[in-house]
């Protein structure tokens, strides 16, 4: 199977917090799972792994199918500047699958979160990934909508 272009995604945000609250927020175990709700409304999600530069993590989900999700580690962490989290695979029903024809097709994508800093206590957040053109209009509708989410929760 050829490899499958990906289209490149950019969102962002201004939140009125400082940039170590936005950080904390975004990449919190407990906040995470608030605003990645945002994804996916009606299934339990979770992340399994850490943040750490080198580190495998998974973005899991459940729902009546089983587990399923990406596998990705994180290429790049520069605390409260950037992340880079390299996805390598799709979880489907509980089982990795980084090596058939149609995740080699996709893979190495990436997805990268830049915090900078604007003033004492507003930061501007961006995305930028690569995605799947069969998914590249869910992530236009549902990243601002997780955006907002997250701005709600740093600024509450």
């Amino acid at each position: 199977m050829e490899k499958i272009t990906l289209n490149k995604l950019n969102f962002e945000i201004i939140i009125n917090a400082p940039v170590e609250k936005v950080w904390d927020t975004m990449l919190g175990e407990e906040t995470y799972l608030i605003w990645a709700k945002e994804f996916s409304p009606n299934t339990k999600s979770w992340v399994e792994g850490s943040w750490e530069e080198g580190s495998k993590i998974k973005f899991l989900a459940k729902d009546k199918n089983g587990i399923s999700g990406m596998t990705s580690e994180i290429a790049e962490n520069k605390q409260y500047k950037f992340v880079s989290i390299r996805h390598l695979g799709y979880v489907l029903n509980g089982v990795e699958d980084t090596t058939s024809p149609e995740i080699t097709a996709l893979m190495p994508s990436y997805e990268n979160y830049s915090f900078e800093q604007l003033d004492e206590n507003t930061t501007k957040l961006r995305v930028y990934m690569d995605s799947d053109p069969k998914y590249t209009e869910m992530f236009q509708e549902l990243w601002p909508k997780a955006l907002t989410k997250l701005k709600e929760i740093c600024e509450s």
